[in-house]
């Protein structure tokens, strides 16, 4: 039996503006979770238990998730199974490209779960997507990224020949609280690998993401978004933790809308050129309007 974690005793009762309201209408839903499945391909949208599925299900949108759906990290706010990780289906790029073609899909966004336990973290099998993607596709790409801890040279000569048209890696909370919410990653690492990217490739958008709720003061969101804006982010969503079980970290706090509202303003004011801000805005949420607020060009 697993461990309990945190005890239902201290479950912060869910305010009313925490409702969604399902559509009755599932075909598109179960279409493409059929399609999903008979070419062996994985969502985040489905393994990290996103409230917003069923929304973006049925518009005919999902976030593919690539190398697995085991993460070899233990970070204690994902729903994303932890364990031993898969063997890499090499056979996935090509899988990928097909799904989206079937889909007829415009803008794409992949990611994945950390592979520390690949030499190279996985870049390549990111790069070999966005290879066959553009192949058979005429589609924006935006990839979400796990840090690449330690390999920060490779990603750049990767993605060189496979660049992405958004490059997306969350920084996911303040950096007071990494040892307890991203333990195993490092705030200035993932800063780090933002900046780089930015560096190098400046004509491509970079993106982050920040979840509310879990203990963090409002001078040290500030603070971070201020940090992202200085390593070269432009595009930025902010949304509200939801604890996905028993055995994973508490809601410390639930964020009023009108206080995503103002963080919207501020962000915005700072110079961000896209900002997402709600109770459930998730990195890749409303992706393909992103797409449009940054004008880019297929």
């Amino acid at each position: 039996m697993s461990k309990i974690l945190y005890k239902k005793k201290i479950l912060l009762k869910k305010p009313e503006w925490l409702k969604i309201n399902f559509p009755i209408n599932c075909d598109n839903i179960q279409n493409i979770k059929k399609i999903l499945r008979k070419n062996q391909l994985n969502t985040v949208c489905e393994e990290a238990q996103c409230p917003n599925l069923s929304e973006c299900f049925n518009s005919g949108t999902a976030t593919f998730m690539i190398l697995g759906s085991v993460c070899t990290r233990k970070c204690p706010f994902c729903a994303v199974s932890k364990g031993r990780a898969e063997k890499v289906n090499f056979k996935e790029p090509k899988k990928l490209a097909y799904v989206i073609s079937k889909l007829h899909l415009k803008h794409v966004v992949i990611t994945s779960v950390t592979r520390d336990d690949l030499k190279d973290k996985g870049i390549k099998h990111f790069c070999q997507c966005i290879k066959e993607i553009r192949k058979k596709n005429n589609v924006t790409i935006e990839i979400l990224v796990p840090d690449f801890r330690g390999v920060l040279k490779t990603v750049l000569d990767c993605f060189k020949k496979n660049l992405p048209n958004i490059f997306n890696h969350n920084i996911e909370n303040v950096p007071r609280l990494y040892s307890e919410v991203r333990p195993g990653a490092h705030y200035k690492s993932s800063l780090k690998l933002l900046y780089n990217f930015h560096k190098k490739f400046p004509h491509i958008h970079t993106k982050s993401g920040l979840m509310l709720g879990l203990g963090e003061r409002f001078d040290e969101v500030i603070l971070v978004l201020k940090d992202l804006r200085k390593v070269g982010v432009s595009m930025i969503t902010i949304g509200q933790y939801l604890q996905p079980s028993i055995n994973h970290l508490p809601v410390k706090k639930y964020i009023t809308p009108s206080k995503f509202k103002n963080l919207e303003k501020i962000a915005l004011s700072m110079g961000f050129s896209s900002v997402f801000s709600g109770v459930f805005v998730r990195s890749s949420y409303h992706a393909q309007l992103q797409k449009q607020d940054m004008n880019l060009i297929i």
